[in-house]
């Protein structure tokens, strides 16, 4: 079975989006603990676009034009970049009210369908296997570009995996990789220094889980097969917050349900919902299921699920609807700023 994946670095302009939203709804959990929250972000040339709403008793103590440029020369939008967050003209519209938020998350606002999913093991981190490995090539080549052997290319750049699942073997066939560069950096320059990236992160996957069984000699890497990409970021993209619904999830084999995760705080129920529904589907696997995906259904002013469909195979623990209540949930998923460390955060 052929199987596929991709996934985003941190300086493409979703991405960005992404982080930026979540890092202004960290602030204003500093701020209130209970804190409740809607932000979306967008980005095209040298500037931003924020709106939507924060609620919290006290402000925050960063302005968000402070945050940008923070966010943004933590993913690589330096000065000798070229996006410089340093110089984004910075537009927000987000309604910041001093207020208890207790009453905006006290029932839930907003209907939802949310599905998690879990299947293999813990050494895939109970995610496909396309989805694992394409997400630890991403953790890899993010930290390569800070101090590694693609020091200073990206930080925008996009890959793509292929593999093939056979008799309980995962076979890696193809890589597509594009990266942005530096302008003194010719594609020749930079095709070495990724493949030894990509070849050092598959060897330690390999290490550590013998079904990934092609030897790294096979596997066809195609590194900017389109040319340069010199001019990344927010100009060769426009970006927005929760386009990046599937790579966030389970990848495109599994249905994701919900609406983005990105920029909602924590007592949301898509966000919240999709946690729950998600460390449920690993306790079954984990009980002894082979695969479970578990849909939850709720409506506005029903603080029960209205629904909760478990589809497995094999033997797990199933939980009831009591254990998917809007309170309980919320008391067993608090906010943590590890859940928003990027994509399949809290998964």
């Amino acid at each position: 079975m052929i199987r596929t994946a991709e996934a985003v670095l941190d300086g493409h302009p979703d991405r960005f989006c992404d982080i930026l939203a979540d890092r202004i709804l960290a602030e204003g959990y500093k701020a209130d603990p209970c804190c409740y929250a809607q932000i979306e972000a967008g980005v095209w040339s040298d500037a931003v676009w924020l709106s939507g709403v924060m609620v919290t008793r006290k402000p925050i103590r960063k302005t968000v034009e402070q945050i940008v440029r923070e966010v943004g020369e933590r993913v690589g939008y330096v000065a000798d970049n070229h996006i410089d967050a340093g110089r984004y003209r910075v537009l927000s519209e987000i309604c910041f009210i001093q207020d208890d938020p207790g009453p905006y998350t006290a029932i839930i606002h907003d209907q939802s369908i949310v599905i998690g999913w879990a299947g293999y093991d813990e050494k895939t981190r109970y995610l496909p296997p396309e989805q694992f490995l394409v997400h630890e090539f991403r953790r890899d080549v993010i930290a390569s570009l800070k101090g590694g052997p693609l020091d200073g290319e990206g930080p925008d750049g996009k890959f793509l995996v292929i593999i093939r699942e056979s008799g309980g073997e995962f076979i890696l066939e193809e890589v597509v990789v594009t990266l942005q560069h530096r302008r003194s950096t010719g594609l020749r320059e930079l095709r070495s220094p990724a493949e030894k990236v990509f070849a050092n992160s598959y060897a330690r996957i390999q290490e550590s889980d013998p079904r990934w069984t092609a030897e790294w000699g096979s596997v066809r890497i195609h590194v900017n097969p389109n040319g340069e990409l010199i001019a990344g970021g927010s100009d060769g993209d426009n970006g927005q917050t929760g386009r990046k619904l599937v790579m966030d999830h389970y990848g495109p084999r599994v249905p994701i349900g919900g609406g983005a995760l990105a920029g909602k705080d924590f007592a949301h129920i898509d966000r919240l919902g999709a946690i729950a529904a998600r460390k449920a589907a690993v306790r079954a696997v984990e009980d002894g299921a082979k695969e479970c995906k578990i849909m939850l259904v709720y409506a506005p002013g029903n603080n029960e699920p209205l629904d909760v469909i478990y589809d497995m195979s094999g033997q797990g623990k199933v939980l009831g609807k009591e254990h998917f209540g809007y309170e309980r949930i919320k008391r067993e998923n608090p906010f943590s700023p590890g859940n928003l460390a990027g994509p399949n955060a809290g998964f």
